[in-house]
């Protein structure tokens, strides 16, 4: 199944909604995720925040990416997100962008890219976002979240046990995939469900990819 989809063009005062069911972005959105961009290019020639070099794809890869998660997560005006494994920011920051009335924490365990998190936030005036440099492991919340999500952190069942006692009350865990990674979803353990599998239509990516979104069997850890 391929859901609805978010598109923006970089520099544009607004968004332009590819589906009547994709869901708006707020004012200033478009400039923030141009501003984002600007920052992830010109940080990533010192830190090597990611092995996308070329801006245009940056846009593709990365942010149009992590804005065609939005139409299967809670339409929420307040929520509790965890990005594991945020590296650069993804999903957790054009997320935050999209939606400043979400609190989000980027984790990572590399010290350099939670300084760069840090001051992208800071220079996109995202108060609705934390950076942590740790490992989920080690990360200790007095809240839980009501999602938690990572791209390419780790294989299915590592992910799953990871997020599962981070959850809250009625919380879910996103991955986001590529191919549909059958074998992983097979070797989950016992005690979490995967509620759907959605197709992911990327703009500009001509590549596979998909959620697997998952819930604890009774209730968070």
């Amino acid at each position: 199944m391929t859901g609805p989809r978010v598109a923006w063009r970089g520099g544009d005062p607004s968004p332009m909604a590819i589906s009547p069911m994709a869901p708006a972005l707020p004012a200033g959105a478009c400039s923030k995720l141009a501003a984002y961009l600007d920052l992830l290019a010109k940080w990533n020639r010192v830190y090597n925040l990611t092995a996308v070099r070329d801006r245009a794809q940056m846009q593709s890869l990365h942010v149009d990416d992590a804005l065609a998660v939005l139409p299967w997560l809670p339409d929420a005006q307040f929520l509790r997100l965890l990005d594991i494994g945020s590296g650069g920011g993804i999903p957790g920051i054009p997320l935050a962008i999209a939606r400043p009335g979400w609190q989000i924490v980027l984790l990572d365990a590399s010290q350099k890219k939670v300084s760069f998190l840090t001051q992208a936030a800071i220079e996109l005036g995202l108060a609705n976002v934390q950076a942590i440099a740790t490992r989920i492991e080690h990360h200790v919340s007095d809240k839980g979240y009501n999602v938690v999500i990572a791209r390419a952190f780790s294989d299915l069942p590592t992910f799953a046990r990871a997020a599962r006692g981070h959850l809250a009350p009625g919380g879910r865990i996103v991955a986001m995939k590529g191919a549909l990674p059958r074998e992983e979803i097979d070797a989950l353990p016992g005690d979490i469900a995967v509620t759907a599998t959605p197709e992911l239509d990327v703009p500009g990516l001509d590549a596979q990819r998909h959620l697997v979104i998952m819930e604890p069997k009774g209730g968070p850890a």
